[in-house]
């Protein structure tokens, strides 16, 4: 397996003929091998030009990048390219190819011998929980959205590249989807480590996804590049503050589990019987998990209308209950 790379931005530039500024302006940071960087801001800051500028999709007017301390300006643009996986927010599949074909297509240009190719598919397919007997022959209209991103992350990973570069792949699926595919990417990126740039206009998917994040404003300018705890407890400035929104306190809560608390002893109270949903994940009806964010958590007590709610395992074992008290003692 190739290993990751880190990806250096040294005062990378953008200027587009005729514009009035430029589209991503001396833009300077370091994306750690193996981490998840999001490119988060508002429409037109930069974040996409970023993205594609260290594949050259885009080309630079200033600066460098550098991977794995190379400049892209010194390497083959088709063998650069072949390091870096891509991901678009609609897929991108040849819809005449079956599921197979289109994960098959980078190994096959770069000469991958057939049984080594096909191996490479269904190990991928797995990977992505569309097993290669049931999906491999289907084509992409027989799929839903999630299935179809699902296999744009397959292919994208399929020659093994160092780099995955992700612009908004969510963005088009409904919310309940999206957030399926969100712990399904991170459960892949657990086991694969790739550097990874992801381009997100949402907040809460920034601090869901990323290890660190990049805030753009208009022009492609850096206001801030942080971890996610750092950007919702000390906004660099009144921008930022404003972008990841006056619930910031909120937010926090995300980027802790129930598995991080030390759990009141298991039972409920006469209020409260089971959790419900919020959109940030936990069962309906049903006990929190300890993989729960607190967050999730809370808005589970608050629907339920109670100070407790059981927390289980992932076999389903109940291990403990969370309380409002100990959310707010965590926080």
């Amino acid at each position: 397996m190739n290993s990751a790379a880190d990806i250096v931005f040294a005062e990378a530039t953008k200027n587009y003929r005729g514009a009035s500024q430029p589209a991503v302006e001396s833009l300077s940071l370091t994306v750690p091998a193996g981490e998840i960087c999001v490119l988060l801001g508002p429409s037109g800051c930069g974040k996409t030009t970023a993205l594609t500028l260290v594949n050259r999709l885009t080309e630079l007017t200033g600066g460098d990048i550098r991977i794995a301390g190379t400049s892209i300006r010194e390497q083959d643009v088709i063998e650069l390219r072949r390091g870096i996986g891509y991901v678009i927010q609609q897929a991108g599949l040849f819809p005449h190819m079956t599921i197979a074909q289109n994960i098959a297509t980078v190994p096959e240009v770069l000469g991958w011998a057939k049984p080594r190719v096909t191996e490479r598919v269904r190990e991928l397919l797995e990977l992505v929980g569309l097993p290669h007997g049931e999906y491999g022959d289907r084509y992409p209209g027989q799929l839903s959205g999630g299935q179809r991103q699902r296999v744009g992350i397959a292919r994208a990973l399929a020659a093994d590249p160092p780099i995955l570069l992700m612009d908004e792949p969510f963005g088009a699926l409904d919310p309940v989807t999206r957030e399926r595919m969100q712990d399904e990417f991170l459960r892949l990126h657990e086991l694969v480590r790739k550097t990874t740039l992801f381009v997100s206009h949402d907040i809460d998917e920034a601090v869901r996804m990323g290890d660190r994040i990049a805030v753009l404003a208009k022009g492609g300018k850096l206001l801030q590049y942080d971890t996610p705890e750092r950007i919702l407890r000390q906004p660099a400035d009144e921008f930022v503050a404003r972008f990841v929104g006056a619930d910031r306190g909120l937010k926090v809560l995300t980027l802790r589990r129930l598995s991080d608390l030390t759990l009141a002893p298991a039972g409920l109270d006469e209020a409260g019987s089971g959790a419900a949903e919020d959109g940030t994940g936990g069962a309906v009806g049903g006990p929190l998990r300890t993989v729960d964010s607190l967050r999730t958590a809370l808005s589970a007590l608050l629907a339920a209308g109670t100070e407790r709610l059981p927390v289980t395992d992932e076999d389903g074992r109940t291990v403990g209950s969370v309380t409002v008290d100990l959310i707010r003692e965590a926080a």
